[in-house]
């Protein structure tokens, strides 16, 4: 799996965790819908860390704790 599919992944199951939509973590993280669909939807090629940090926050969690889950174990190789 590469580094976007596991963020994706991980998104959506904390969404799922939380009883959230993708629109309300948005909301909640006080970024634009659009933001979190494209990256869900496979549009957002490189999600940037401060995105990331802002889902942690709206969903009271660590960096530390997103990163924290078995599918950013075995991530295959960025080829350029």
């Amino acid at each position: 799996m590469d580094i976007q599919n596991a963020v994706k992944q991980r998104i959506i199951g904390l969404c799922s965790e939380n009883n959230l939509t993708i629109n309300a973590l948005a909301t909640k993280a006080g970024m634009p819908r659009t933001t979190l669909k494209n990256i869900v939807y496979g549009t957002s090629k490189n999600t940037g860390i401060v995105t990331i940090k802002l889902v942690c926050d709206a969903l009271g969690i660590s960096i530390k704790d997103f990163f924290d889950n078995e599918l950013f174990d075995d991530l295959d190789l960025v080829k350029d």
